[in-house]
């Protein structure tokens, strides 16, 4: 299948797929622009999760396809899929705890695109968030919750990906400490072309640092706008995304 003329990093196009005789999503388009940050929204239930868990390769496709850039991923390995340059940050903090936090970026820039850059990957990583810098000798298991999810999105980023796929990382943590994580992601995006396909249960949060805002509603796309328009349409925000 050939690719589609674009300059998304991403491209999901009538993208179907679910679990035995479910199906979680039905036919859904979603792209992902250098530079931006495209929220994924709807309540639970809605695909979200199946949705990146597909474009990483973890879910099989039925139908549809998965573009980075011009190469075809649709049914590749996740192995491949990741070094094609797209990094899946799963729901839920999964560090490695009997590791130092630079062991753990280390492993991460094994991974991925930055296997021949990993210190300057990993320098980048630091400079983004500091808190990590400070403690880089540590083992991963001393880390509070907020930096165990600076950690997994570090390690994902010291792959050198081109495309970050974020589930959930809000799960569990402050309000203050969400903030200061979306803001750091802001500023890492700006001006890159690193794309970010953001999946949030927490749609304020996730409408205020992107572009783009895209909703599900049981494995459909139900809107797909800019994030400002989206967060201004009180009938939309109230049916599906909850304030």
């Amino acid at each position: 299948m050939s690719a589609p003329a674009t300059t998304a990093a991403l491209r999901v196009t009538g993208l179907t797929a679910g679990y035995g005789p479910v199906t979680a999503l039905d036919g859904v388009d979603v792209a992902a622009e250098p530079g931006h940050i495209t929220a994924v929204l709807g309540a639970n239930g809605a695909g979200k999760t199946t949705l990146l868990r597909t474009v990483s390769g973890l879910v099989p496709a039925r139908s549809g396809s998965v573009h980075a850039g011009d190469v075809d991923l649709t049914g590749a390995a996740p192995e491949k899929i990741a070094r094609a340059g797209i990094a899946h940050v799963p729901e839920g903090r999964g560090v490695i705890t009997e590791l130092t936090v630079e062991e753990n970026l280390r492993l991460g820039a094994l991974l991925g695109k930055a296997r021949g850059r990993a210190d300057t990957a990993i320098d980048d990583v630091y400079t983004m968030f500091p808190p990590l810098a400070e403690r880089r000798r540590r083992d991963a298991h001393t880390l509070s919750g907020g930096e165990r999810q600076m950690l997994v999105i570090g390690r994902a980023l010291a792959c050198g990906p081109d495309v970050l796929l974020l589930d959930e990382p809000s799960l569990g943590l402050a309000p203050r400490v969400v903030s200061q994580i979306f803001e750091l992601l802001r500023e890492r995006v700006e001006g890159s072309r690193l794309a970010v396909l953001l999946v949030e249960q927490n749609a304020r949060s996730a409408l205020s640092v992107a572009d783009v805002g895209v909703v599900l509603n049981l494995g459909r796309v139900v809107a797909s706008a800019p994030a400002a328009e989206l967060a201004a349409d009180d009938a939309l925000r109230h049916a599906y995304l909850g304030f």
